[in-house]
């Protein structure tokens, strides 16, 4: 079965986000200050975000995402 994936880019505020799911949820904090994920209430993953997008000085850029909180 394939599954939607929204990506969503904002050049003028050089940002990008990408949700696997369309669902309530929140942003919180990565090891990556450029990189937010976003959780549902039980803190499974649906998506994540990067800021300042062009400014981005690691290639490729790389990180690592929780599907739960611990």
């Amino acid at each position: 079965m394939a599954k939607e994936i929204v990506i969503w880019y904002d050049k003028e505020g050089d940002y990008i986000e990408v949700l696997f799911e369309r669902k309530k949820g929140y942003f919180r904090e990565t090891e990556n200050d450029a990189v937010m994920e976003k959780v549902d209430e039980e803190g499974n993953l649906i998506g994540f975000s990067i800021l300042k997008v062009s400014a981005l000085k690691e290639k490729p850029l790389s990180f690592l995402l929780k599907s739960q909180v611990a």
